[in-house]
């Protein structure tokens, strides 16, 4: 998951400095959470990134854009100040489309409308389908 992150950082935030470890990780299966972003603990570099995704992602089944799509949110997030050492560009991280606009404008444009057709047409028969409640 580690290299994903990085590919995606490398081809589409090469403007976004590195300032703290971040780590990405597996969390609990859920509907309606694809992911988050939180501080977590010290290191010798400061406070820690953390970058949980949806614990059904380990699926194969999931696609690698809509995987891909919730990586570059979170890393959006990161990238705008919010559980980042950077300057938070914002007061809030979602109202008026900033993380939308962002990843448009980082070429995130095609991947982010496959994501959503995905879920929108496939999330709730998964859920189902794998006996989520």
């Amino acid at each position: 998951m580690k290299f994903r992150l990085e590919t995606i950082w490398k081809r589409h935030f090469p403007d976004v400095a590195l300032k703290n470890n971040v780590f990405v990780k597996f969390g609990q299966k859920s509907k309606t959470r694809l992911g988050s972003i939180k501080l977590g603990r010290h290191s010798l570099n400061g406070q820690n990134t953390v970058i949980t995704i949806n614990g059904h992602f380990v699926d194969p089944i999931i696609p690698e854009f809509v995987v891909d799509a919730v990586l570059a949110h979170e890393l959006t997030h990161y990238a705008q100040g919010f559980c980042s050492p950077h300057q938070q560009a914002q007061r809030h991280p979602h109202r008026g489309g900033v993380v939308k606009n962002e990843m448009v404008d980082r070429g995130l444009q095609d991947m982010l409308k496959s994501e959503k057709k995905w879920i929108k047409d496939n999330w709730i028969k998964y859920l189902k389908k794998n006996h989520h409640r």
